[in-house]
């Protein structure tokens, strides 16, 4: 996959210490990964990168909101999202991410590339099931809503099912009290 320049850090030149990187998030670095889910994004990610003597830590915060659909009206709303994520990296022989929360680079690596890791963060930031905040508070006008309220079962429909058994129940019933 081609890497986008942005995204490539060149620790070599920098200092033992904190270092601090801002990253503005739009929907086009999505569409970079062929993600088609949001309709728009404006995510800010900060990263802090703890250089020491043999390895990195990286901290990530994303912070902002992506425009999705409603997966019960498909209605467009703009969720927030928060999340933050750490990474370790060491020098090895060679390059190794299997590991979720380490990353191992091999010696006389120069920089590294956090794209994917940035990626990863704003995605995996969205709840499972996108609801319209105003589908859970009742204030979404939709059609899809009136549908889906004709349709659902009444209360009495529920209460009259719970009533009226089976005949074929009652019989089995009276085997257990004719003991």
């Amino acid at each position: 996959m081609k890497s986008l320049k942005e995204f490539i850090i060149p620790f070599v030149g920098l200092k033992a210490g904190k270092h601090y990187f801002n990253f503005d998030i739009d929907d086009t670095f999505l569409h970079f990964f062929g993600f088609d889910d949001f309709n728009s994004a404006e995510v800010k990610v900060i990263m802090e990168l703890d250089k020491k003597s043999t390895l990195m830590e990286l901290s990530f915060t994303a912070s902002g909101y992506v425009n999705v659909n409603c997966d019960v009206t498909n209605e467009a709303y703009n969720q927030d999202i928060i999340n933050d994520m750490q990474l370790v990296v060491k020098f090895g022989q060679e390059f190794n991410d299997e590991n979720i929360d380490i990353l191992i680079l091999p010696h006389g690596e120069y920089e590294l590339n956090i794209q994917q890791y940035v990626y990863e963060l704003i995605v995996l930031a969205l709840p499972a099931k996108r609801v319209h905040p105003g589908v859970e508070d009742g204030t979404l006008e939709s059609e899809i809503l009136e549908k889906l309220d004709e349709l659902s079962p009444k209360e009495k429909d529920i209460i009259e099912e719970k009533d009226s058994t089976d005949p074929r129940w009652d019989t089995l019933k009276k085997l257990l009290t004719d003991k």
